[in-house]
């Protein structure tokens, strides 16, 4: 994704989406190590039957760094996020492929940020993690 244009941006525009590559078991357990969460629910399928849960599951963190890279992405050199919240309303496992989303819902011209919906779906119009963003861009001159 190339960083987006201040002067292009709209309210109501929905940005270019991010697809992730399928999740693989490898990926929670590098970050496992890089987050220093090492519940065995994200890495041991044994462990997370006997906690209810159909198998391993990923760390919801690993879901909210998508939204910030993405967003990060968004504004490439030309700013920076000032702001990523969400919130975590489903599971994804092994396999999941995911889409991160986002949509402008405001646009400040003096302080030259952009408000963002962003999710995380696994199948179009159910997101998984969701929330808001502002990216601050810098001023030029």
């Amino acid at each position: 994704m190339q960083a987006l244009n201040w002067e292009e941006l709209q309210v109501g525009q929905e940005v270019e989406p991010l697809v992730k590559p399928a999740i693989e078991k490898v990926q929670l357990v590098k970050y496992a190590g890089a987050s220093g969460d090492f519940n065995l629910i994200h890495t041991d399928d044994e462990t997370a039957r006997k906690v209810g849960l159909p198998g391993v599951i990923a760390h919801g963190m690993l879901s909210m760094g998508f939204l910030g890279q993405y967003t990060a992405q968004m504004v490439g050199p030309n700013g920076f996020v000032s702001r990523l919240q969400v919130r975590f309303a489903g599971m994804v496992r092994p396999g999941d492929v995911l889409t991160c989303r986002a949509k402008v819902t405001g646009k400040n011209d003096e302080a030259r940020t952009v408000d963002l919906e962003i999710s995380v779906e696994k199948e179009e119009g159910k997101a998984l993690t969701y929330g808001e963003a502002t990216i601050t861009f810098l001023k030029r001159g």
